[in-house]
């Protein structure tokens, strides 16, 4: 690539000649089986990576399934019987606008809860926070992000993405939250912080908050929309047990997710061992 990078030409459009290709200089094993194993071994690393590709989907399918079934009390979970009922969001939640700042108070600080945070969703953890703000007293009041906080996105540049939930559920001292979201802070009792993230990612739900939202040059929502739109919720112990439910799966594809990155790193370092001769493989006679 280095290489590459060297002889492209630097226009509009960036190319390379047919003759600049031909003129690469390539460092090769001179044993034909010897790049064949190499070949082999980083098949291999794919057809892991494609396996566990192929799971994460069909957990993601199954969690969805289950979603739609559970979240719409299609399905009960055995024991629950009482009817459901639908309420506004906005008797669930307040809403508060975040925080504004200049460029120059990011980077150190306090932990603030950004847009792509949200967007990782539906649970952000300590470990999920990695934005730092430089923020007042008065400012870490104001725009505080508590566990149990649900919070969604205000803006994106399309509305599919606008009005996406995700629930902090750990203690993080100080945190805070920006402007780029929306902060909805449950009335106690009232709900299950995690059940309602997962509520606003079901169909019907999804759909009542891309209606209301407003499209200029961005598409944008605000808390007076969010607390329009209805849905119909159990009461609090069944909302706690169909949660339950549901973060198995999720831990499970969390646990799948993570390990396909490290999969990944594995095979960029094979790639980088195997096809530079820093490291070679004992050649296996056919």
């Amino acid at each position: 690539m280095q290489h590459v990078d060297s002889v492209k030409t630097h226009t509009a459009i960036p190319h390379i000649s047919p003759r600049d290709i031909r003129d690469f200089q390539l460092q090769i094993p001179a044993s034909v089986r010897e790049q064949q194993q190499i070949a082999d071994a980083l098949s291999d690393a794919d057809k892991l990576v494609a396996a566990l590709e192929r799971l994460i989907a069909k957990k993601q399918t199954i969690k969805q399934g289950m979603m739609q079934q559970l979240l719409t009390g299609k399905t009960r979970l055995p024991g629950f019987a009482a009817p459901w009922k639908a309420v506004s969001v906005g008797d669930l939640m307040e809403f508060r606008n975040g925080l504004n700042k200049a460029s120059q108070f990011f980077g150190s600080g306090t932990p603030i809860v950004n847009f792509m945070d949200v967007m990782n969703g539906p649970l952000i953890t300590t470990r999920d926070v990695g934005g730092r703000v430089t923020l007042t007293g008065d400012e870490i009041k104001r725009f505080s992000a508590k566990r149990g906080d649900i919070f969604f996105t205000r803006t994106s540049e399309t509305v599919e993405e606008v009005g996406t939930a995700a629930v902090l559920i750990d203690d993080i001292p100080n945190a805070a939250f920006s402007g780029f979201i929306l902060r909805g802070r449950p009335y106690s009792g009232k709900c299950d912080s995690r059940f309602l993230a997962y509520m606003f990612q079901i169909s019907d739900v999804r759909k009542q908050i891309t209606a209301s939202a407003s499209c200029t040059t961005r598409a944008l929502t605000n808390g007076k929309s969010l607390s329009q739109v209805v849905v119909q919720i159990p009461p609090v112990k069944e909302q706690v047990a169909i949660t339950s439910v549901f973060e198995d799966v999720v831990r499970e594809i969390a646990g799948l997710q993570r390990r396909l990155t490290k999969t990944h790193a594995i095979k960029r370092g094979m790639m980088q061992q195997l096809l530079t001769g820093r490291t070679r493989l004992p050649v296996l006679e056919p």
